[in-house]
């Protein structure tokens, strides 16, 4: 069987842990029977699992009881980089194992379910996860004049160091000014034309996070000045996010291609769009 998922980016500023978009950068996985366990792969992470230990091949296990099949996996999706690589890649392992139900598989991994909810169904979605209730999500309407500018580092940043330097307190006020964000966000991204300034202002994660990457800040403020409405880390990090409209896009990509030559940053600029369709099977 055959699975082809998107990538995701998380968060996108004050939805921290609850929202996230599908983006048009795509995992595949195929599984077949076999005798033995065979694993091949190409595209991002080629190579360095391709044995038991492959998180696709434990996806697998997990859902058919057994490894008695070869996979194949092909990822256009950088590894490390917060844009939902890991979701993606259960989530499709998942599916390709005919998993009743792959959602559940893929959010369970790390408890966090915006992510997989996002490459699952597509489009702009908001999602919760609970040991009571399982993945709760819900498809937020999004504007399709968005594009998302994601400026990707060679310089991986896990999700786990990511996680470390948050606080487990924040102060009432700073709560209060992300929900204000986040609503006015999610209004925003259904229609650009109200898109707020203050929209992508965070204050639970990102202030913290900071320090991990001392390109982060500035390349967040050049990607506002170069026209986009606003930006953001993508998911953890290590890559940054501008969110810009197809006028604006080729502008903003370009002024982030010119900042990694000029501070000698090795990395890759993407202009994309967002994903609609979510899992598709065969």
């Amino acid at each position: 069987m055959f699975a082809r998922v998107p990538a995701s980016s998380a968060n996108l500023g004050p939805g921290f842990d609850s929202l996230a978009v599908a983006l048009d950068l795509y995992v595949e996985v195929s599984i077949d029977p076999a005798d033995t366990l065979e694993v091949t792969s190409e595209g991002f992470g080629a190579g360095l699992f391709d044995n038991a230990d492959h998180l696709a091949v434990r996806v697998a296990e997990s859902v058919l009881g057994h490894t008695n099949f070869k996979i194949h996996v092909n990822s256009q999706i950088p590894l490390s980089r917060g844009l939902g690589s890991s979701a993606s890649l259960a989530l499709a392992a998942a599916a390709a194992a005919d998993a009743d139900d792959p959602l559940a598989v893929a959010a369970a991994l790390d408890g966090h379910a915006e992510n997989a909810a996002a490459s699952m169904y597509g489009g702009l979605v908001i999602a919760s996860y609970s040991e009571r209730d399982g993945v709760t999500s819900r498809s937020l309407a999004l504007d399709k004049a968005w594009r998302f500018v994601v400026v990707v580092p060679e310089q991986e940043l896990a999700t786990s160091e990511a996680r470390r330097v948050l606080p487990t307190m924040v102060p009432f006020n700073d709560a209060v000014k992300n929900l204000n964000s986040l609503g006015l966000l999610i209004a925003g991204l259904a229609n650009h034309h109200d898109f707020a300034p203050s929209a992508m202002d965070d204050y639970l994660h990102q202030p913290y996070r900071m320090p991990l990457l001392s390109f982060a800040q500035p390349l967040l403020d050049l990607l506002r000045d170069a026209g986009a409405l606003g930006s953001c880390w993508s998911g953890a990090g290590s890559a940054m996010l501008g969110l810009a409209t197809q006028s604006s896009a080729l502008g903003v990509a370009e002024a982030a291609k010119e900042f990694l030559h000029r501070n000698s940053l090795a990395g890759t600029v993407l202009t994309l769009s967002a994903d609609l369709t979510g899992l598709v099977t065969r």
